[in-house]
């Protein structure tokens, strides 16, 4: 009852946010859906609810943002999930990211370094019923070893290069986005793991916080 009652809310300015991101490019119609299913006013601060359909970024506390709806679509777009994958996400920040990967049928695995957050996403993620996603206070940057290898991971802070502890825990085939620092910029990669090895594709640019932790290259 409750998961119903909260996804019911602000139903006209969920689909308000789908026809923006079909309107900027956005095709998957499974990425679409999942917007329209997961109701993001929960996933910020009160303060700000009335802005929680904007195509803009959104503080949560701890000097951490919740990214614009655009950037969540074009991550999940690039992982090309079909349902089942098994998901990393590096960066679970305010429990959104990881709602949006549950409802796409993802088997998810959540890494968040500030402890405060990961339980408010947890308490979230509770309430719409979404409990068995796996959550996990730590070293994003290190991975999730034991659960690997991973069809996707989904990096939510930007490396000064593609973290080599992240990238040995991709599955053959598998995908990794991950914002990443150059010299004119952040841009955000995509990495795939091929037979040949690991290739790269610099995809656009980025604005992310910086990764912390051990598992850095």
């Amino acid at each position: 009852m409750v998961a119903g009652a909260v996804r019911g809310a602000y139903r006209r300015d969920r689909r308000r946010l789908v026809e923006l991101l079909r309107a900027g490019g956005i095709e998957d119609l499974a990425v679409l859906h999942a917007f329209d299913a997961v109701p993001r006013h929960l996933f910020v601060p009160e303060a700000v609810t009335h802005r929680a359909y904007e195509d803009v970024a959104l503080p949560i506390g701890r000097d951490q943002t919740i990214s614009r709806p655009a950037v969540h679509a074009l991550h999940l777009s690039l992982a090309g999930l079909r349902g089942g994958e098994n998901v990393l996400e590096v960066g679970t920040g305010s429990g959104y990211q990881t709602a949006l990967l549950a409802t796409l049928g993802a088997r998810v695995f959540s890494i968040e370094r500030i402890e405060a957050l990961s339980a408010l996403a947890r308490a979230r993620l509770t309430a719409l019923g979404l409990g068995e996603v796996r959550l996990r206070v730590g070293d994003g940057s290190a991975g999730w070893p034991e659960e690997a290898p991973f069809d996707v991971i989904l990096v939510g802070a930007a490396a000064p290069a593609v973290p080599e502890a992240l990238r040995e825990q991709m599955a053959p085939g598998g995908r990794m986005v991950v914002p990443v620092h150059t010299p004119s910029g952040q841009r955000l990669v995509l990495v795939r793991h091929v037979e040949e090895g690991w290739s790269q594709e610099i995809v656009d640019e980025a604005r992310f916080v910086p990764l912390i932790g051990e598992g850095r290259p």
